[in-house]
Formats: structure tokens, sequence, C-alpha cells
């Protein structure tokens, strides 16, 4: 997935009768969406959500594995929350400890062990168990719930009351794929989320129209390998992205559509030619490459070389010419020398990119990339890591320039930091700042765009409001 977030879901309730539930959200997009979908199991058992751990009655971490030293932070943050429910119990109350999604998976007993102020541990493949977890917690046994499910999880979990999904905004992420078939060497997902496993046809499109019936104008669709997914149509036969993705534009009141994260064998024709005829499919795409070195690629067990790359992303732009692209890279992969390093700078010369993500190298434990021979120097790496992140950067910085004094549409997500602020969401994904006359929450305005600031745009104060 793509640059790593951390997020607190806000409240959705103020009954102070009500049991209140803090959620942390460590990673991904999808990690964002595992969470609303817990809080949404908990739901049916009373809880509602805080956005503070004082006010909570259970704090669920919702962790992820990819980052370095992803564990020991998750750890360092449930020693801070032990000293917040000894200081709950000697006034009284209580604090159930829950640990969710990918460090639970991977980790799954020694989170208990090494952290016993933990009543309960559950993978990301077996949430929609939660409230039978919670329930068992509460008799005071230790639960560890990590065994990947047999039954489809989505077919059990409850839908979120309307009001519930109108509080969360104007953009929605569904996840349509979990886990990965792909195992490159750097990665624990298939470890961590198991193998490919693609939603319904009909599954996706009811959670959509709910969406969209609460006030979604835009769906990101997600998974780990997003462009995989191959769904049961109905028809008895399976479809792909593309077809899914002209399925949804279907839907009366949907306006916009998005995907993420993809690799590069999967970006098929059918999907290509959506982007050339949707114009609801915002032309802005992630689509990691990791590296430019065909050797390091190989070493990777991408299965691509950088020419595939390169004919690939030339086939996207021959459909859609404004579309931006966005990646992720990582330097000093086991054996990358300074001519595969060039190698990386010149795709990225090649491609340019509206926005990228990239890392150095950090060894996983059970990876095949955790025991290769060769391993890069750390000074040698952060060298490398801070000349890629300055040509990027500068790619980024032309990009948004290239952007002044062009006419946008833009989505209207929520109000302004200052008074007479509101921010939207351009096509290509950057907050644009507009003033409060434009438009509200939910519009689909055009503007002109007049400013850059650090990492988002600025509108004029004149705009066209679309039909909406």
């Amino acid at each position: 997935m793509s640059a790593p977030i951390i997020e607190k879901i806000p409240s959705a309730g103020t009954n102070t009768d009500t049991k209140k539930v803090f959620v942390k959200t460590y990673g991904c997009q999808m990690n964002v969406y595992d969470s609303q979908r817990m809080a949404d199991a908990l739901a049916k058992d009373g809880y509602v959500e805080t956005s503070s751990m004082d006010d909570a009655d259970m704090v669920l971490l919702n962790t992820c594995h990819i980052r370095e030293k992803a564990a020991e932070k998750v750890y360092s943050e449930i020693g801070r929350i032990r000293m917040v429910r000894e200081e709950k119990r000697a006034n009284g109350g209580d604090l159930m400890i829950g640990v969710a999604g990918c460090v639970a998976q991977a980790e799954g007993k020694e989170i208990i062990k090494r952290a016993p102020a933990v009543d309960f541990v559950i993978g990301p493949t077996t949430y929609h168990r939660l409230g039978e977890v919670v329930a068992k917690a509460k008799t005071g046994k230790k639960v560890v719930e990590t065994e990947y499910a047999v039954e489809d999880k989505f077919e059990h979990l409850p839908a979120p009351a309307k009001k519930v999904m109108m509080s969360r905004g104007v953009t929605s992420f569904l996840t349509v794929q979990e886990g990965c078939d792909k195992f490159c060497t750097f990665c624990v997902v298939p470890y961590t989320r198991g193998s490919e496993v693609s939603r319904p046809v009909s599954q996706i499109m009811d959670e959509a129209k709910r969406l969209v019936d609460a006030g979604v104008r835009e769906i990101t669709l997600l998974g780990q390998n997003v462009n995989a997914w191959h769904g049961a149509g109905g028809d008895d036969r399976e479809w792909g992205l593309g077809e899914l993705l002209y399925k949804l534009a279907e839907i009366d009141g949907l306006k916009r559509l998005r995907y993420v994260t993809s690799h590069p064998r999967d970006m098929d024709d059918a999907l290509i030619e959506a982007h050339r005829d949707l114009s609801m499919l915002m032309p802005y795409l992630h689509l990691p490459v990791q590296s430019g070195s065909d050797k390091i690629l190989k070493a990777m067990n991408r299965k691509h070389t950088g020419d595939d790359y390169r004919k690939l992303i030339d086939r996207i732009r021959s459909a859609r010419p404004d579309i931006a692209l966005s990646g992720d890279f990582i330097v000093g992969f086991p054996g990358e020398t300074d001519e595969d390093f060039e190698d990386t700078m010149q795709i990225v010369r090649d491609v340019t990119h509206a926005a990228a993500y990239s890392f150095k190298y950090s060894t996983r434990p059970g990876t095949p990339g955790a025991d290769m021979p060769n391993q890069v120097p750390e000074d040698v790496k952060s060298e490398r890591l801070q000349r890629l992140q300055a040509l990027l950067t500068q790619q980024q910085k032309d990009f948004m320039q290239s952007l002044v004094g062009k006419n946008m549409d833009v989505l209207i997500e929520k109000p302004g930091r200052e008074a007479g602020q509101i921010v939207g969401r351009s096509p290509w994904l950057q907050p644009v700042i507009c003033h409060e006359s434009v438009g509200e929450v939910g519009d689909i305005v055009n503007v002109k765009i007049s400013q850059v600031m650090v990492n988002s745009l600025v509108s004029d104060t004149i705009a066209t409001k679309l039909g909406q």
C-alpha cells in the first residue's frame, strides 16, 4: 500500500450511557477501512467511537507491520495505554486493551507474553469475530484470534448505520481485495494478510450503493494488490477490475472513483481502457515500480523489468494523457550497487511522478530478503535515499506548479483550518484550499488554481458549481 499514516477515528456519538471505543490506526488506507468496519462490528454490542482515550472503555490498536520496528512501536504504545488503565482503575473505572491488524497476525501469542496488559489479539482476516473475542476477554481470559478465517468475513460483518456512514464524510474507502500471491522478497503482506481473496461483485455493489445513499461522492477501491481483483460477477464468470469499475460507474450519485494499490503485472487492457472511457475514474494512478534495476527487480521477485514498466506507462498515458503517476521506491535492497541505484534514478527521470513514497530497505523477519547476502551499509542507503527524494520532491513541485492557472473540478470535503475556508480534493489527490463561497461539502466545483502551497493548492474565489 501507499504512504503510512496514523489516524484516530473521530467520535460517532456522545451518549454517556454507552460504552466507548478508541481506535488508533497505523499504516495504509486498508487499515483505515478495517478500523471503521471493526467499529461497525462493535456497534452491535453497544460501543460508539470516541476521539479521546481518556473517555474510552476500550482501546483498540489496529497495527501495521510494513515499516521498520513496527512491533516495537506497538509495544511502546501498549505501555502508555497500561498507565492510562492504571489511573482509571485507581478511580474506579477500567479499560480493555486490544491489538488488531498485521502486527497482531505476525506476533500472535507473543504480544500477550510480552505485554500481559493486553486483553485480546485479533488478526486482520478475523475481525468479523471481534464481538465474540471481546465477550471472551471480558471473562478474564486472554484471547488470541489469528487463525485465517475459512468463512467470508465480509458476509458476517454488520452494515454500519446510515448516520455513522454520513459522519465519515463524502469520500470513502471500500476494500474489494485482500492478501497477495506475489511474494516480493522484501514484503510481509503474504504472511500477515494471507493469499489473494476477491469479494464478489454483488457484495461490492451493495456496499457501494449504501455509501452513496449516505452521501458519499467518491469511492476508493482498496486491495493489497487491487488490480489483481477477480470477483464472481453473478453471470458464471469472474470479472476483472476494469469491468467492475464500469459497473460501479453506473451508480446514480457516485461522482468519482479511484483504486489503490496496483502491481504492474496486473495492469491489463480492460483496466487501461477504463481509464480511457470513464471520466469519473480519476486521472491518478499509484503503480509502484520499486527499483529501476533489472537485477534488483529480479532479486525482489517483481517479475517485470524497467523497460516493461516504461512501456506500460506509455500505454496508460496514451489512453489517458492527463494521468499523473505515483509510486513506491526502495533503495539499498541487498546487492544494490551504485549502477543499480542509478538505474532507479533514471526510471524516475523517464517516468516523472506527481507524488511518490521512498524508503530505505529494512529487513523483515521471515522474508527472503532478510537472509540475502550483500546487505547494503546503512550510510550508503541513507545517502541514496536523500538523492532519490530530492529528485522526487522536485518532480512533485514541478507537477504542482504546472497546475497554476488551470481550471479543475474539485470535490469539497471539509471545512478549512482558517475561518472562511473550505478544503476540496483535486483529481490528482492534492488538497485544494477554497473560499467558502464556492460551495458546500459534497459539491463538485470547477475552480482556477492561483497558488501552490507546500502540499496543497489554492483556488481563486470564483467557481462554477457542476451538475450534482
